[in-house]
């Protein structure tokens, strides 16, 4: 999962950015408000947590901004302990949550996940497709009830097929969701992780579990009923 994460605070940001890429989250980060709307705008996220307290353009601002160009992804807002109206202003804004400061990290991980599952439809932090689930709070992927030991790049492109189930994503929304900003969007390495998921998750193609569709990406099929596996 792809995260933008607005703070001008040096210290906090660092820190609140090794423990996302720790949670297994790819971070784009920005200084001030200008900044987070120009990458909020030119570039796709699953999720953005923003200061309220920003320099430049201003967290609400930057908010309202972006709900007003139809930016949808969910936001996680930052404010002050004592500053109930910027959770009030924040939210009326178009955020979908707030932290006050000071919180710790381990609690904005967990918010984090569940507005993004949320936003793809999901209560539980288990999603479940046919006989495939993932736990987004544990990393554990399960092929009914074997468990399926995935690289930290295999899970997480199939953490975003997962939340994506039916919907035809290209080479270049899988690349920018799983790797970092200034990865070379042209390169054909997700092809190559695209074999070894079918190789371990479904290697006899039983399900046809990603499907392929020439010149416009893949396509992980959607299925209603959990089947029975003999493994």
């Amino acid at each position: 999962m792809r995260v933008l994460l607005v703070e001008d605070d040096i210290e906090l940001q660092t820190n609140l950015k090794q423990h996302l890429v720790d949670a297994n989250y790819n971070i784009d980060v920005a200084d001030d408000g200008e900044i987070g709307l120009f990458q909020g705008t030119e570039y796709r996220y699953d999720a953005a947590i923003i200061d309220v307290g920003l320099p430049k353009l201003d967290g609400i601002t930057l908010i309202k901004t972006l709900r007003e160009q139809e930016i949808d992804f969910p936001i996680l807002i930052l404010t002050a302990r004592d500053s109930w109206q910027d959770k009030v202003e924040g939210l009326d804004a178009g955020a979908d949550d707030y932290l006050t400061k000071p919180f710790h990290p381990e609690e904005l991980v967990a918010r984090l996940k569940a507005l993004i599952r949320r936003s793809a439809g999901k209560a539980s932090p288990v999603v479940s497709n046919g006989p495939f689930s993932i736990n987004t709070s544990s990393l554990e992927v399960k092929k009914g009830d074997v468990v399926i030991t995935l690289s930290g790049t295999e899970y997480k492109l199939f953490e975003y097929f997962m939340l994506h189930p039916g919907e035809v994503i290209s080479k270049t929304v899988l690349t920018e969701h799983i790797y970092d900003q200034d990865f070379d969007l042209d390169s054909n390495v997700i092809e190559v992780f695209i074999r070894r998921l079918r190789k371990k998750l479904d290697p006899d193609n039983t399900f046809g579990l990603i499907e392929t569709l020439r010149g416009q990406g893949y396509r992980l099929t959607h299925m209603q009923k959990t089947e029975k596996i003999d493994e």
